[in-house]
């Protein structure tokens, strides 16, 4: 059995373990209300937007001529990782990863190609160390976005994938992220980027309002497309920091719950081995004091 020195050790190791991922816990746990409000209030946007497009487009003729809509042989195909800069966030980092290189068989096995050239573009470090280490194709890395992205960075993550896109290095651009559903649950998730998908109007023929476009419905359409492809990253990008210090907080709670509960069962153990060190010494003493009569 462990001396009392050796267990008093483990005892303060434990103790300062738990005080940090205590602290950490704390600190996500503040940044993971403010993330999730960010993203529960920029979801109505997004929506109105898409119902916004979704409009012009039931009113214009023909969109498929416009560049980011061209529809082509997919031969190669862009995919955008969305990924925190940090760990100690539980299996988040790694079930996005996974669900990249699952993704990459996926379309393999969809397109019967198993060559086919993929190309990633790592919005996140924990993205960009798996797919460096793992020697993908790295087209653009973005990191260090920091809790609050700026139109500037999106705008340049959107405009690396459409400039691909539009000069036929990628027929096809798809974006990986944490979809945060709940403080409990983030949902690896799949989106289309390109070739974009005008969305589908849920209003009825004749039930929504009426609008008269100037110039034209194409034209306006074409305006609109590139800022929905942007609100396609920026969305994913507060979905990814809302589900990081979810994932955070809850996995910093666990690691110390299971540091007090070690520490609970060493504090037990260094007090048998204290008791049996007392006792056995009560009984040196006893026997001594025996031979001395």
């Amino acid at each position: 059995m462990a001396s009392t020195q050796e267990i008093r050790r483990r005892i303060r190791s434990v103790r300062n373990v738990a005080q940090i991922t205590r602290a950490v816990q704390l600190v996500a746990s503040s940044k993971m209300r403010r993330a999730q409000e960010r993203v529960t209030g920029s979801r109505p946007y997004a929506e109105q937007l898409a119902k916004l497009l979704a409009r012009v487009a039931a009113q214009a003729d023909d969109l498929s001529e416009l560049p980011l809509m061209q529809q082509r042989e997919i031969k190669r195909v862009l995919v955008v990782a969305m990924t925190p800069d940090r760990g100690l966030a539980g299996a988040l980092n790694s079930n996005i990863n996974r669900r990249v290189a699952q993704l990459s068989q996926e379309l393999r096995r969809e397109y019967n190609n198993p060559t086919m050239p993929i190309t990633f573009v790592a919005v996140g470090r924990k993205g960009r160390d798996f797919l460096t280490r793992t020697r993908q194709n790295l087209l653009a890395e973005f990191t260090g976005l920091g809790d609050h992205p700026k139109p500037a960075d999106v705008r340049a993550i959107a405009r690396t994938v459409t400039d691909a896109y539009i000069s036929g290095e990628v027929d096809r651009a798809l974006l990986v992220y944490p979809k945060f559903v709940s403080t409990v649950t983030q949902t690896p998730t799949v989106l289309q980027l390109l070739p974009a998908q005008a969305p589908e109007s849920e209003e009825t023929e004749g039930a929504g309002p009426q609008y008269i476009f100037e110039p034209d419905a194409e034209t306006i359409f074409a305006e609109l497309l590139p800022r929905y492809v942007e609100t396609q990253i920026y969305q994913p990008l507060l979905e990814t920091i809302a589900s990081f210090y979810s994932a955070q907080m809850l996995a910093m709670k666990n690691a110390t719950d299971s540091a007090n509960d070690l520490l609970a069962d060493l504090t037990l153990t260094y007090n048998k081995v204290r008791q049996s060190a007392i006792t056995t010494q009560i009984l040196e003493v006893v026997s001594g004091a025996n031979a001395l009569q």
